[in-house]
């Protein structure tokens, strides 16, 4: 059973992160660089799930593809069932749950990158996506793993999104934090306590290697050995 939950939920970090990752680093840069004065509109969206409750957050999403709505009708007949109570619903709203731990690490980052460098790579005739792809990803590569790896951990230690969109299905929906909430129920506390420390040492070994390859960039940086 823990073993289930796990593979599931390890599933489901893996996807939201790499489609974070997709989505993050367009949006991150023009956040980053975007003069436009409802730039702050576009932000208070982004990081509106880190101040909404994930109950809230999870009824909306649930609502949106459910099979009253218009896009829960669009993929019910493309699919041939619904989106909701499914590890697809899980991914949708898991990615909107995340999105702000993913983009606004990866904003920073880029936005750090002295301008400088963008106003030498332009005067030397290089487009805009090429200066991106030469001096800002590289520069902002320590905000775009941090990004990545927020999302990662943030997704495994997902429950009230997780349980209002995909409810409690073994095999299909049911995440280790769901697994540990059934545990409690059952009064099982030995089992819940195993499974919990083994969210936790993931968890920790996450953070561990993140902040670990965040100094070593950092000493680099700086010439350090």
């Amino acid at each position: 059973m823990i073993l289930q939950a796990l593979t599931l939920t390890l599933r489901l970090a893996v996807t939201v992160s790499v489609i974070l990752l997709i989505v993050g680093i367009p949006l991150a840069y023009w956040l980053a660089f975007s003069r436009k004065r409802w730039k702050f509109l576009v932000e208070a969206v982004v990081s509106l799930p880190i101040v909404l409750p994930p109950t809230v957050l999870g009824f909306y999403v649930l609502v949106a593809i459910g099979p009253l709505s218009p896009v829960g009708r669009w993929y019910q007949s493309m699919a041939g069932h619904g989106l909701a109570f499914t590890f697809g619903g899980l991914v949708v709203g898991s990615v909107l749950y995340s999105l702000p731990f993913a983009v606004q690490p990866m904003a920073t980052s880029f936005a750090a990158v002295d301008r400088q460098l963008l106003d030498a790579s332009a005067l030397l005739g290089a487009s805009r996506g090429r200066t991106f792809c030469r001096v800002v990803l590289p520069l902002g590569m320590p905000g775009v793993l941090t990004g990545f790896v927020l999302s990662f951990a943030h997704t495994l230690g997902e429950f009230g999104v997780v349980l209002m969109i995909g409810g409690n299905i073994p095999g299909t929906t049911r995440t280790i934090s769901i697994l540990i909430y059934d545990q409690v129920q059952a009064l099982d506390y030995a089992a819940a306590n195993r499974t919990a420390l083994l969210l936790l040492a993931l968890c920790f070994a996450l953070l561990a290697v993140l902040y670990g390859l965040r100094r070593r960039a950092s000493w680099n940086l700086w010439g350090w050995r």
